[in-house]
Parts: structure tokens; sequence; C-alpha cells
């Protein structure tokens, strides 16, 4: 059985958001996102993959197409392919992100 401690595997990065990968197969990844006070993932879309974002621990602004919502602890959010996503620190404390993304990008 393949299982890691989530929180033991986090990093966080003063100078960007940190992605640790946590598994990783052809049809999809798991990561890790930790973001820092201010820090954020730049708005951008996948043509051809659905991403989710489940916040671990923290609070943070995520923008989904043309909506921006603030979510918190155990709160999740799905970008569908095609839609422009983002992910930004807006509090003073740490975000920690669980990030699931189907089919892989990083597969070809």
């Amino acid at each position: 059985m393949n299982y890691k401690d989530v929180f033991e595997v986090t990093k966080f990065n003063p100078e960007k958001m940190a992605k640790i990968n946590l598994f990783e197969t052809s049809n999809f990844f798991c990561d890790v996102y930790c973001l820092e006070p201010g820090q954020q993932q730049k708005a951008h879309a996948h043509e051809k993959e659905d991403k989710l974002y489940y916040v671990l621990s923290g609070r943070g602004e995520f923008m989904i197409g043309d909506e921006t919502r603030e979510l918190s602890e155990h709160k999740i959010v799905f970008a569908e392919a095609g839609k422009v996503h983002g992910v930004r620190n807006t509090s003073d404390g740490r975000l920690t992100l669980l990030v699931f993304m189907t089919p892989n990008p990083n597969i070809k």
C-alpha cells in the first residue's frame, strides 16, 4: 500500500508557492500546494484537464471562471477543463491545499 502523511511532507517556500507531489499516474496526479501569506497560483486554464482544490488548512481566495470566493478549511472547489482558475493566499496565515488533476497533463 502506498500511503503518505500529508502534513509530514508539507514544505513552504518563502519565494513562491510550493508544490509537493504525493501520487502520480498516467491518469491523474495529487499534489499538496503550500502558500505563504500573499503567495498565489496565477490564473491559468487547462484545455482538457479537470482540477479539484481541497483546503486542508488556512484560507484563501479561489478564482474559477468569472467567480471568486474565499474558502477555508474542509472546503473543496472544482475547476472544469477550459475554465481559467487560480488561488491566492489572502490571509495572514499559511494555506495548505490538496490538489487533484485528471487526466494528468504531465503525461503525453
